[in-house]
Protein backbone atom coordinates (compact mmCIF):
# COMPACT_ATOMS: atom_id res chain seq x y z
CA UNK A 1 0.00 0.00 0.00
CA UNK A 2 1.18 3.53 -0.81
CA UNK A 3 2.36 5.89 1.92
CA UNK A 4 0.08 8.54 0.41
CA UNK A 5 -3.60 9.03 1.18
CA UNK A 6 -3.96 11.34 -1.87
CA UNK A 7 -2.11 10.97 -5.17
CA UNK A 8 -2.74 13.41 -8.03
CA UNK A 9 -1.08 12.05 -11.16
CA UNK A 10 -0.59 14.18 -14.30
CA UNK A 11 -3.96 15.90 -14.06
CA UNK A 12 -5.08 18.25 -16.83
CA UNK A 13 -8.33 20.20 -16.96
CA UNK A 14 -9.53 22.16 -19.98
CA UNK A 15 -12.88 23.61 -20.97
CA UNK A 16 -14.00 24.53 -24.46
CA UNK A 17 -16.62 27.07 -25.47
CA UNK A 18 -17.38 29.28 -28.45
CA UNK A 19 -14.24 31.35 -27.81
CA UNK A 20 -11.89 28.36 -27.81
CA UNK A 21 -10.17 26.14 -25.24
CA UNK A 22 -9.10 27.31 -21.81
CA UNK A 23 -6.51 25.27 -19.91
CA UNK A 24 -7.30 25.44 -16.19
CA UNK A 25 -4.87 22.78 -14.89
CA UNK A 26 -1.73 21.66 -16.68
CA UNK A 27 0.02 18.44 -15.69
CA UNK A 28 -0.60 18.68 -11.94
CA UNK A 29 1.24 16.07 -9.91
CA UNK A 30 1.32 16.04 -6.12
CA UNK A 31 0.83 13.66 -3.19
CA UNK A 32 -0.30 14.06 0.42
CA UNK A 33 0.59 11.75 3.30
CA UNK A 34 -1.73 10.66 6.06
CA UNK A 35 -2.18 13.33 8.75
CA UNK A 36 -0.32 15.93 6.66
CA UNK A 37 -1.64 19.52 6.52
CA UNK A 38 -1.25 21.03 3.06
CA UNK A 39 -2.17 24.51 1.84
CA UNK A 40 -2.85 25.14 -1.85
CA UNK A 41 -2.37 28.82 -2.63
CA UNK A 42 -2.61 30.98 -5.71
CA UNK A 43 -4.32 34.02 -7.16
CA UNK A 44 -7.97 33.99 -8.17
CA UNK A 45 -8.32 31.94 -11.35
CA UNK A 46 -5.07 30.02 -10.81
CA UNK A 47 -6.90 26.67 -10.68
CA UNK A 48 -6.59 25.89 -6.98
CA UNK A 49 -10.32 25.40 -6.32
CA UNK A 50 -10.66 23.31 -9.49
CA UNK A 51 -7.86 21.08 -8.21
CA UNK A 52 -9.66 20.65 -4.88
CA UNK A 53 -12.90 19.73 -6.69
CA UNK A 54 -11.05 17.13 -8.75
CA UNK A 55 -9.42 15.64 -5.64
CA UNK A 56 -12.93 15.35 -4.20
CA UNK A 57 -14.23 13.69 -7.37
CA UNK A 58 -16.79 16.49 -7.76
CA UNK A 59 -15.21 17.57 -11.04
CA UNK A 60 -13.53 15.33 -13.60
CA UNK A 61 -10.12 15.93 -15.18
CA UNK A 62 -9.62 16.05 -18.92
CA UNK A 63 -6.70 13.70 -18.36
CA UNK A 64 -4.97 12.17 -15.37
CA UNK A 65 -5.71 10.18 -12.26
CA UNK A 66 -6.54 10.85 -8.63
CA UNK A 67 -6.13 8.09 -6.06
CA UNK A 68 -7.66 8.25 -2.60
CA UNK A 69 -6.28 5.55 -0.31
CA UNK A 70 -4.95 3.74 -3.41
CA UNK A 71 -8.35 3.83 -5.12
CA UNK A 72 -8.49 5.39 -8.60
CA UNK A 73 -11.62 7.47 -8.17
CA UNK A 74 -12.01 8.20 -11.87
CA UNK A 75 -12.03 4.50 -12.70
CA UNK A 76 -15.26 4.41 -10.64
CA UNK A 77 -18.79 5.39 -11.55
CA UNK A 78 -20.40 8.36 -9.81
CA UNK A 79 -22.12 6.21 -7.18
CA UNK A 80 -18.81 4.67 -6.17
CA UNK A 81 -17.15 8.11 -6.02
CA UNK A 82 -19.99 9.34 -3.85
CA UNK A 83 -19.38 6.41 -1.50
CA UNK A 84 -15.69 7.36 -1.23
CA UNK A 85 -16.70 10.93 -0.38
CA UNK A 86 -19.20 9.73 2.21
CA UNK A 87 -16.79 7.38 3.96
CA UNK A 88 -13.39 9.03 3.54
CA UNK A 89 -13.90 12.78 3.10
CA UNK A 90 -15.15 15.80 4.97
CA UNK A 91 -15.78 19.22 3.42
CA UNK A 92 -15.68 22.79 4.71
CA UNK A 93 -16.62 25.67 2.42
CA UNK A 94 -16.45 29.45 2.59
CA UNK A 95 -20.26 29.68 2.38
CA UNK A 96 -20.78 27.07 5.16
CA UNK A 97 -23.29 25.04 3.06
CA UNK A 98 -25.60 24.38 5.99
CA UNK A 99 -29.20 23.38 5.30
CA UNK A 100 -31.30 26.31 6.44
CA UNK A 101 -34.37 24.28 7.39
CA UNK A 102 -32.34 22.05 9.76
CA UNK A 103 -31.08 22.94 13.23
CA UNK A 104 -27.38 22.85 14.06
CA UNK A 105 -27.84 19.39 15.56
CA UNK A 106 -29.78 18.11 12.55
CA UNK A 107 -27.14 19.45 10.16
CA UNK A 108 -24.43 17.51 12.00
CA UNK A 109 -26.59 14.41 12.28
CA UNK A 110 -27.29 14.32 8.54
CA UNK A 111 -24.08 12.60 7.29
CA UNK A 112 -24.36 10.06 10.10
CA UNK A 113 -27.96 9.27 9.19
CA UNK A 114 -27.08 8.98 5.50
CA UNK A 115 -24.43 6.44 6.51
CA UNK A 116 -27.01 4.60 8.63
CA UNK A 117 -24.91 5.01 11.76
CA UNK A 118 -26.46 4.30 15.12
CA UNK A 119 -26.63 6.91 17.86
CA UNK A 120 -26.44 9.74 15.33
CA UNK A 121 -28.02 12.20 17.77
CA UNK A 122 -25.64 11.37 20.62
CA UNK A 123 -22.58 11.47 18.35
CA UNK A 124 -23.61 14.78 16.75
CA UNK A 125 -24.38 16.30 20.15
CA UNK A 126 -20.93 15.34 21.44
CA UNK A 127 -19.30 16.82 18.34
CA UNK A 128 -21.14 20.12 18.72
CA UNK A 129 -20.08 20.22 22.34
CA UNK A 130 -16.49 19.70 21.20
CA UNK A 131 -16.66 22.81 19.00
CA UNK A 132 -18.24 24.88 21.76
CA UNK A 133 -21.84 24.87 20.58
CA UNK A 134 -23.61 22.74 23.18
CA UNK A 135 -25.99 25.66 23.81
CA UNK A 136 -26.85 26.07 20.11
CA UNK A 137 -28.12 22.58 19.27
CA UNK A 138 -31.65 23.70 18.40
CA UNK A 139 -30.68 26.91 16.63
CA UNK A 140 -31.21 27.30 12.89
CA UNK A 141 -28.35 28.67 10.72
CA UNK A 142 -30.00 32.09 10.30
CA UNK A 143 -29.84 32.62 14.07
CA UNK A 144 -26.12 31.78 14.29
CA UNK A 145 -23.19 34.09 13.68
CA UNK A 146 -20.80 33.40 10.80
CA UNK A 147 -18.24 31.90 13.17
CA UNK A 148 -20.87 29.69 14.78
CA UNK A 149 -22.10 28.49 11.39
CA UNK A 150 -18.55 27.58 10.38
CA UNK A 151 -18.09 25.66 13.63
CA UNK A 152 -21.28 23.72 12.84
CA UNK A 153 -19.77 23.00 9.41
CA UNK A 154 -16.56 21.79 11.08
CA UNK A 155 -18.55 19.54 13.39
CA UNK A 156 -20.44 18.11 10.41
CA UNK A 157 -17.19 17.50 8.53
CA UNK A 158 -15.38 15.78 11.41
CA UNK A 159 -18.31 13.81 12.84
CA UNK A 160 -17.84 11.04 10.25
CA UNK A 161 -14.12 10.72 11.15
CA UNK A 162 -12.89 11.42 7.62
CA UNK A 163 -9.48 10.33 6.42
CA UNK A 164 -9.31 13.54 4.36
CA UNK A 165 -10.68 17.01 5.08
CA UNK A 166 -10.95 19.36 2.09
CA UNK A 167 -11.41 23.04 2.97
CA UNK A 168 -12.04 25.74 0.35
CA UNK A 169 -11.41 29.24 1.74
CA UNK A 170 -12.97 28.23 5.09
CA UNK A 171 -12.38 31.64 6.70
CA UNK A 172 -13.02 33.76 3.60
CA UNK A 173 -16.37 35.13 4.78
CA UNK A 174 -15.31 35.69 8.41
CA UNK A 175 -13.69 38.66 10.10
CA UNK A 176 -10.01 38.32 11.00
CA UNK A 177 -10.39 37.37 14.68
CA UNK A 178 -13.19 34.87 14.02
CA UNK A 179 -11.26 33.41 11.10
CA UNK A 180 -8.21 32.91 13.30
CA UNK A 181 -10.29 31.08 15.93
CA UNK A 182 -11.96 28.87 13.32
CA UNK A 183 -8.60 28.01 11.73
CA UNK A 184 -7.11 27.18 15.13
CA UNK A 185 -10.06 24.92 15.89
CA UNK A 186 -9.85 23.18 12.52
CA UNK A 187 -6.15 22.41 13.00
CA UNK A 188 -6.76 21.24 16.56
CA UNK A 189 -9.49 18.86 15.41
CA UNK A 190 -7.29 17.75 12.54
CA UNK A 191 -4.54 16.68 14.94
CA UNK A 192 -6.97 14.97 17.30
CA UNK A 193 -8.61 12.91 14.56
CA UNK A 194 -5.48 12.21 12.49
CA UNK A 195 -7.02 13.65 9.34
CA UNK A 196 -5.18 14.77 6.22
CA UNK A 197 -6.07 18.43 5.67
CA UNK A 198 -5.98 20.05 2.22
CA UNK A 199 -6.71 23.76 2.52
CA UNK A 200 -7.28 26.08 -0.43
CA UNK A 201 -6.66 29.71 0.47
CA UNK A 202 -5.33 32.98 -0.89
CA UNK A 203 -4.26 33.98 2.64
CA UNK A 204 -0.55 33.31 3.12
CA UNK A 205 -0.99 33.75 6.87
CA UNK A 206 -3.41 30.82 7.01
CA UNK A 207 -1.21 28.81 4.67
CA UNK A 208 1.75 29.29 7.03
CA UNK A 209 -0.13 27.33 9.69
CA UNK A 210 0.09 24.21 7.53
CA UNK A 211 3.09 21.92 7.28
CA UNK A 212 3.42 22.25 3.52
CA UNK A 213 2.43 24.72 0.82
CA UNK A 214 1.71 24.13 -2.87
CA UNK A 215 1.62 27.26 -5.04
CA UNK A 216 -0.31 27.25 -8.31
CA UNK A 217 0.04 29.84 -11.07
CA UNK A 218 -1.92 29.67 -14.32
CA UNK A 219 -2.71 26.00 -13.79
CA UNK A 220 0.87 24.93 -13.01
CA UNK A 221 2.46 23.99 -9.69
CA UNK A 222 5.33 26.45 -9.38
CA UNK A 223 6.35 25.59 -5.82
CA UNK A 224 5.77 22.67 -3.46
CA UNK A 225 7.64 22.55 -0.20
CA UNK A 226 7.71 22.20 3.56
CA UNK A 227 6.97 25.38 5.50
CA UNK A 228 9.87 25.98 7.86
CA UNK A 229 8.83 26.94 11.39
CA UNK A 230 5.21 26.25 10.53
CA UNK A 231 2.98 27.74 13.19
CA UNK A 232 0.87 24.55 13.17
CA UNK A 233 3.17 23.20 15.89
CA UNK A 234 2.51 26.27 18.02
CA UNK A 235 -1.26 26.01 17.88
CA UNK A 236 -2.05 24.69 21.32
CA UNK A 237 -5.41 24.40 22.96
CA UNK A 238 -4.75 27.76 24.61
CA UNK A 239 -5.41 29.35 21.22
CA UNK A 240 -8.72 27.53 20.93
CA UNK A 241 -11.41 29.11 23.12
CA UNK A 242 -13.79 26.22 22.33
CA UNK A 243 -11.59 23.45 23.73
CA UNK A 244 -13.28 21.50 26.49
Amino acid sequence: MSDYIISVEHVFKSITDSTGTLDILRDIECRMRQQETVAIVGASGSGKSTLLSIIAGLDTPSRGTVRIADQDIFAMNEDARAAVRAHKMGFVFQSFQLLRHLTALENVMLPLELAHQRDARLTATAMLKRVGLSDRLKHYPKTLSGGEQQRVALARAFVVRPAVLLADEPTGSLDFATGQSVMALMLELNREWGTTLVLVTHDTGLASRCQRCITIEAGHIVMDGIILNSSVDRLSSSLNPYEN
